[in-house]
């Protein structure tokens, strides 16, 4: 309970900050947050802490707690929140509703790179997945995933078109929490261009890598193109 309440902190925080309710870019204090929520304040001090570490608020010493000026200016579509990394519920982009288009479904043997990164023997055939995902109808992301049947053995297109994370962790209490991911940019591909709607001089982002199961299994390779103008990442870097 006491996880949950500090996460609904969180949030409530979240959507006041980008709503412009602390014009002066300065949070209440731990005890007036702990009023104003009606809750204890290790819940408060909890889901500040858990803000400062995202880069989100930071504390100046003696002065208070101030809302992070870049945090505002946060356009990345890749904002995870829970405890899986699946992609369908953690894009966003200023209230845009995400979509799938799944354009192939297949089965097929592995080549030699997915036997090597995904820990495969000749025999161990994969689902072929190659969807497109938009924002309100508007495409920028062509995903072309790789996933063993031997993890997972009743795929079907129903499934595809929604959260395969999701439906991991709902039907089979399997979590994908680890994920190891190539960025980088390349020249536009005929295809790219199509389903884009990119011009040919027009560069297309790359994101390549392999997400990992919470016990450590390799699930799935995974390659997305995606349009240029949503290659954008925020980070925070903290030195301890």
């Amino acid at each position: 309970m006491t996880e949950l309440v500090y996460k609904q902190i969180v949030d409530d925080l979240k959507r006041k900050i980008l709503d412009g309710r602390y014009a002066d870019m300065r949070l209440p204090d731990e005890r007036s947050l702990s009023e104003s929520y009606a809750v204890s304040r290790s819940s408060v001090k909890r889901a500040l802490a858990k803000m400062e570490n995202e880069g989100i608020i930071f504390k100046k010493r003696g002065s208070g707690t101030f809302i992070n000026p870049l945090y505002l200016k946060n356009e990345s579509v890749f904002n995870y929140e829970g405890s899986n990394l699946g992609v369908t519920d953690n894009f966003h982009m200023h209230g845009k509703k995400p979509g799938i288009k799944v354009l192939s479904f297949e089965v097929v043997p592995p080549t030699e790179e997915l036997q090597r990164d995904l820990f495969l023997e000749r025999h161990d055939f994969v689902y072929k997945i190659v969807r497109l995902r938009l924002f309100d109808e508007e495409p920028f992301m062509i995903e072309t995933g790789y996933i063993p049947i031997k993890i997972v053995q009743n795929l079907n297109e129903s499934i595809i078109e929604g959260s395969i994370f999701n439906y991991l962790q709902d039907a089979h209490n399997m979590a994908v929490t680890k994920s190891y991911l190539s960025i980088f940019a390349e020249p536009s591909n005929p295809e790219d261009r199509e389903l884009l709607n990119l011009a040919p001089n027009e560069p297309v982002g790359i994101m390549e890598g392999i997400f990992f199961l919470d016990n450590g299994t390799p699930f799935e390779f995974s390659h997305m193109r995606l349009h240029y103008k949503y290659l954008k990442f925020n980070t925070f870097v903290s030195v301890h």
